[in-house]
């Protein structure tokens, strides 16, 4: 895996496996958007607190982390980077279908469904409370 050459000028980044970036230009291809890049986010809500999101985007929003790997470009909001840094994003295919993958060193704990987590200072994981998810059960 290697680490994605950021175009800002501070430390913070996430990893991106091969795998992720073929995958991503697929994506921009059958999309027919070859500009794109990948927007990655975290947001309230999931089955333990807080949950990932991704979206194609034409082009950064201001104050955004932008960082590229292998003509990708993945764009990172500054609240989300704070729970994304050093993560690494992967994709997995399987028979039983593929999807992309976060595996997120800042997460006390993931649902298994794999789109869900806790970090250290959220309430759940201070409580040892937090909801499952109904498809990993």
């Amino acid at each position: 895996m290697d680490l994605l050459e950021q175009t800002n000028v501070d430390v913070e980044t996430i990893n991106l496996t091969d795998a992720a970036v073929n995958t991503v230009k697929n994506l921009l291809v059958q999309k027919e958007v070859p500009n794109h890049g990948l927007r990655v986010f975290v947001s309230g809500g999931g089955c333990s607190g807080m949950q990932y999101g991704m979206a194609l985007e034409a082009e950064p929003r201001p104050y955004d982390h932008v960082i590229e790997k292998g003509g990708v470009k993945v764009f990172i909001d500054p609240t989300s980077m704070m729970y994304l840094n050093e993560a690494t994003i992967d994709y997995e295919d399987s028979i039983m279908g593929g999807g992309f993958k976060i595996d997120n060193p800042n997460a006390v704990s993931s649902c298994g469904c794999g789109t869900s987590f806790k970090t250290a200072g959220s309430q759940e994981a201070a409580t040892g409370a937090g909801g499952g998810c109904g498809s990993c059960g």
